[in-house]
């Protein structure tokens, strides 16, 4: 029982005599030194040494009390100086292998000595066997090669500790285990899997761009947009589709490259994930703008190339006096443009928009001659245009997404040209537009071809002979020359 405690019975008096004992001298000592040596009296935990339970006649005996008490007093000296050093470091030192008295602190968790380390192995037998250059010890029937079962059930599971550290192989400490290679190359099967899908993912991660979010690359794209006074803030995402995100800013003060920089701006992202682009590079690979930097570049370098495609369509199409974005500046994957809307409500499309029959007559005309002057002025063909891709806005109609635009000389152009002017004459025929001409009539306004075919397989069957025909000149003579016959520039239809 510890000396402190309450007594269990009723105190006796005492004389002075009896309380002026050696046991009062000791009270008042162990009070000093707890006043003066806090951490000591902390490290020295345990029953307390008197005289009443210990032999002190052997001089032994106090010789071994004394040094473990010096002991004790040298080791919460050491714990001062690592608390001193180390401070709030992440870092620290210890002075661990200078510690008199390691088993009386093992009650500390801070002290304990973890197996790893120690120079034992866990994994290994007491007694390894080992084994010789020739591959083999042993003579007779008590031979043993490389390949003997416990030998290599053995190595395999020291062999674990080299997979990936987030791969948990389990605890065997204090075990002779044996993993066999069937067991074992398994295992290193999965750790490597599970390794690489993990990269995958990161991957994906750090590199792809989800729906309404970026990538961290392209958010220090805008991040410096924003820093550099070209753009005064991004707003938010305003429409998103399967190859880019488009986001609503205010423009900034800076010019760049002497342009003015509008007021709201279009922030089109192309997405960087290539699924959406597998199926869309007859697009670019045929183009003979972009035909021989196509087999030279990455699949990321490809989506790069789609930003400034549509940079170079919209600047043809502004020259040429069509109602499309103004293209601000182009970096990387990332093209800012003017916003075609007003106090961040972008202008509806075509199909969401109700037009009087006035309004929707004044409407076809006038992509009849923007389809006009995209083929004669821009040389150009919209090849995914329908009522999806058309802006009503300040009462006219705007061009948008021209990513995937072709020149007519493009091994397909005519079948993009007439697969739009399907969709715009399907369009405004449902509209109630009595004016408005079918696709092959549309085809030969547009183009000037003046293919004359009763039926429509046979009309595209012409289309893909001129197609043919470009193309061997162009393999023959190396030049991008249409051999479209043709009577003249296209008629301009006015309404």
């Amino acid at each position: 029982q510890c000396p402190w405690g309450a007594p269990s019975t009723t105190s006796i008096s005492c004389s002075l005599a009896d309380v002026m004992s050696e046991q009062l001298a000791k009270e008042l000592q162990l009070e000093e030194e707890n006043a003066a040596f806090p951490e000591v009296v902390a490290a020295a935990e345990g029953p307390f040494i008197t005289g009443e339970n210990i032999d002190t006649s052997s001089d032994l005996m106090l010789a071994q009390m004394l040094q473990m008490e010096f002991d004790r007093e040298y080791d919460a000296q050491l714990r001062r100086e690592e608390k001193k050093i180390n401070g709030d470091s992440k870092v620290s030192i210890s002075f661990e292998n200078y510690r008199k008295v390691h088993p009386y602190d093992s009650d500390s968790s801070e002290d304990e000595v973890d197996w790893q380390d120690t120079r034992h192995d866990p994994y290994r037998a007491d007694k390894p066997t080992t084994t010789s250059r020739r591959g083999f010890i042993g003579k007779g029937k008590d031979i043993t090669t490389k390949h003997d079962e416990v030998v290599c059930g053995r190595k395999n599971t020291a062999r674990m500790e080299n997979f990936a550290p987030e791969f948990q192989v389990g605890d065997g400490i204090g075990m002779d285990l044996k993993l066999s290679n069937q067991v074992f190359n398994a295992l290193k099967q999965h750790a490597y899997s599970e390794e690489r899908r993990s990269a995958r993912l990161h991957e994906k991660k750090e590199h792809s761009t989800a729906e309404k979010a970026v990538d961290p690359k392209t958010r220090l794209l805008l991040y410096k947009m924003v820093n550099s006074g070209m753009l005064e803030t991004i707003t938010g995402c305003i429409s998103t589709g399967k190859e880019s995100v488009v986001f609503h800013a205010y423009g900034g003060n800076s010019a760049t490259e002497d342009k003015v920089i509008p007021a709201e701006c279009a922030i089109k992202v192309f997405k960087t994930t290539l699924n959406e682009f597998k199926n869309r590079d007859k697009y670019i690979k045929d183009d003979y703008r972009f035909k021989d930097r196509f087999s030279k570049l990455n699949p990321r370098k490809i989506i790069r190339m789609w930003a400034e495609k549509e940079m170079h369509n919209l600047t043809r199409m502004q020259n040429a006096g069509i109602p499309c974005p103004q293209v601000v500046i182009l970096k990387k994957h990332v093209l800012v443009m003017s916003f075609i809307g007003q106090d961040q409500v972008p202008a509806p499309k075509l199909k969401d928009v109700t037009l009087s029959s006035e309004d929707m007559k004044k409407a076809y005309y006038q992509i009849l001659n923007m389809m006009q002057q995209l083929y004669r002025e821009c040389n150009l063909v919209h090849a995914d245009l329908s009522e999806y891709n058309m802006l009503w806005h300040d009462g006219k109609v705007w061009l948008i997404d021209v990513s995937q635009s072709v020149e007519p000389t493009h091994p397909h152009g005519l079948e993009f040209l007439f697969r739009d002017c399907r969709n715009v004459s399907q369009f405004f025929q449902k509209g109630g537009v009595a004016e408005a001409l079918n696709e092959r009539e549309l085809f030969n306004a547009v183009s000037g071809l003046n293919i004359t075919a009763d039926n429509e397989v046979d009309f595209q069957a012409e289309i893909e002979a001129l197609e043919k025909m470009n193309e061997d000149h162009v393999q023959n003579h190396g030049k991008k020359l249409s051999t479209f016959s043709s009577d003249g520039d296209p008629p301009i239809y006015d309404e």
